[in-house]
């Protein structure tokens, strides 16, 4: 969810973020949804939803929803930290170091005696501040946060490394062992090659040993980096601009960035050529599979965590309707006889934490006659659809036609709902500031594809 905060900051700044920093699905997940709970022994329960798009009358908007199991701090498993932090003098302003150290301290409050904790930094050099210590000893804990000063260049890889070794020492079979990287991704010393620092995270988490990133800092913030270690490294990326976001992600969703319930989760939607002539994900870009990936355990995937929601949005244009392409000359849709009342295909393959072995879920979701306006659509997908519909403008607008940003924030008012942490509120409040900032020339052009 990082993109979100990231995106946030750029706002509250007096600018608007450039195209890159908007992850269309990060906004999106975000917020938290009212979804269906598990049922059985299936560790998260899955729903489905189908409204008119708000920014084109032909299409219609599928939204796909999974809720992940819930689990309170008390039930989480034993759980190793480590926490590794970047002192060197990039982070030697008051976002970087000591928002770091304040960010810290709130996780050490939910600690449990048969939790430990090390403390590991790196500028020039790489040092272990705090060897493993129980959750218990606050007080210590805290003190070895308290004492630490930045300055100097930034050897983030051998950091890395020696955080892998402190989390391997006090490795807990069967418990949670994470690194926890403190940063603004500013690497200049060691290994700082994109790709050989993925694939690090990635090797490593083949021993149980899991990489989350905590984005911090401003001016020379490396985001792509932040994201995308974690992600291979089974973790996942939050970027803290403010200490209420440092509250949402480690005390309020403390279960959820921890413990993984299902491990290299994959969606995949095989639509019906009868109902549906065209389709298009709404974000997920550098998260996508091949097809025959789908099946093949070996390709990794995302984690979800505890009480983890995840929404996918699709926007298909029904088998009649107008929609982007040219109609193709020699392909018919196929009669799929007895299955005209299905719209799609919903398979979800997932593995159990302990398990290499993958599980397969198949949901049809099936052709709604009349489908809602959405202003008729439930609280959660017009306010979904909303923080959709801002992110393509932030990114150059090129699906959303006469939709603007003040259409936007009035969807997200409509599905507002009780709004118990205020994040909905907050969120029409960056709307109408991108408003504000928003002129002829500075939101970016729709792409087109060159013709030769």
């Amino acid at each position: 969810t990082g993109s979100y905060a990231n995106v946030r900051r750029f706002l509250n700044q007096g600018q608007l973020p450039p195209a890159e920093a908007v992850r269309l699905e990060e906004l999106v997940n975000y917020f938290p949804y009212a979804y269906p709970l598990p049922t059985g022994a299936t560790p998260f329960g899955v729903g489905t939803e189908l409204a008119v798009t708000p920014w084109n009358p032909q299409s219609r908007l599928l939204r796909i929803a999974i809720k992940a199991s819930d689990m309170q701090v008390a039930q989480l498993p034993p759980a190793n930290l480590v926490f590794l932090v970047d002192v060197s003098g990039s982070m030697d302003r008051r976002e970087g170091l000591p928002m770091v150290q304040s960010t810290l301290k709130l996780l050490v409050e939910q600690l449990r005696a048969e939790d430990k904790v090390s403390l590991v930094v790196y500028a020039g050099s790489s040092s272990v501040v705090l060897e493993p210590t129980a959750g218990s000893d606050k007080v210590k804990i805290r003190a070895a946060i308290d004492q630490l000063r930045a300055g100097g260049s930034t050897a983030g890889e051998s950091g890395i490394q020696l955080a892998y070794q402190q989390a391997q020492q006090g490795f807990i079979k069967n418990g949670i062992n994470r690194i926890l990287l403190a940063t603004d991704g500013d690497f200049n010393v060691g290994i700082s090659d994109f790709e050989t620092l993925k694939q690090l995270a990635a090797d490593r988490r083949k021993t149980g040993i899991s990489l989350t990133t905590l984005g911090f800092g401003t001016d020379n913030y490396n985001e792509r980096l932040m994201e995308q270690l974690a992600d291979a490294g089974d973790g996942n990326y939050a970027y803290i601009d403010n200490l209420r976001e440092a509250r949402k992600v480690l005390v309020d969703q403390l279960g959820s960035t921890l413990a993984t319930v299902a491990k290299d989760v994959k969606i995949q939607v095989e639509f019906n050529p009868a109902q549906v002539s065209e389709y298009r994900l709404l974000g997920y870009e550098n998260r996508a599979l091949k097809r025959e990936d789908f099946s093949n355990d070996k390709v990794d995937a995302g984690e979800i965590g505890a009480g983890h929601t995840v929404t996918a949005l699709y926007e298909i244009v029904p088998a009649g309707n107008k929609g982007w392409l040219e109609p193709l000359r020699y392909q018919q849709a196929e009669k799929t006889a007895g299955k005209q009342g299905e719209l799609a295909l919903l398979r979800i393959r997932y593995k159990a934490p302990q398990q290499s072995s993958s599980k397969l879920l198949e949901i049809p979701i099936e052709v709604q006659r009349n489908t809602p306006a959405i202003a008729q659509a439930s609280e959660d997908l017009r306010f979904a659809a909303a923080v959709a519909a801002f992110a393509q403008q932030l990114k150059g607008a090129r699906y959303t036609g006469d939709f603007d940003l003040a259409d936007s924030a009035d969807l997200a008012r409509s599905g507002k709902g009780e709004d118990r942490f205020g994040l909905r509120g907050e969120f029409v409040q960056l709307v109408e500031l991108a408003q504000s900032l928003q002129t002829p020339s500075s939101l970016p052009a729709p792409s087109a594809a060159k013709v030769d």
